[in-house]
């Protein structure tokens, strides 16, 4: 099982990112795909997750991430728009192998490489 994620770059506070993330060795359809950061010198923190068609965001993303899935391309996908330089963040996807959504980063077991985003101006 591998997550690949990509799409993270610099940003002025305002503006809008979209990142990926491609797994493969498991049909995505089938399992739960969540979406973390970790800024530096804090703790690494949900964002969104998806399962079964739900979707859950965390408070301080709601209105401005959306968060989506192509089984077809094994790939989901995390738009970000009305960036914020406290959204500056190592950005990782993860999965735990189950079909439940948590944001809850101790239950993952399986992690992406990370994307770095900048909010800056």
């Amino acid at each position: 099982v591998q997550l690949q994620a990509s799409g993270g770059g610099l940003v002025q506070p305002g503006g809008s990112l979209r990142l990926s993330c491609e797994v493969s060795g498991f049909t995505l359809n089938n399992y739960a795909i969540a979406w973390f950061r970790q800024a530096p010198g804090k703790e690494r923190e949900g964002v969104s997750c998806t399962s079964d068609g739900s979707i859950d965001y965390a408070e301080d993303v709601k209105g401005r991430f959306t968060m989506s899935r192509d089984n077809a391309k094994n790939t989901v996908y995390l738009r970000m728009d009305s960036l914020k330089p406290e959204d500056t963040a190592v950005y990782y996807c993860a999965t735990h192998g189950g079909r439940y959504c948590t944001l809850v980063s101790a239950f993952y077991r399986t992690w992406g490489q990370g994307t770095l985003v900048t909010v800056s101006s």
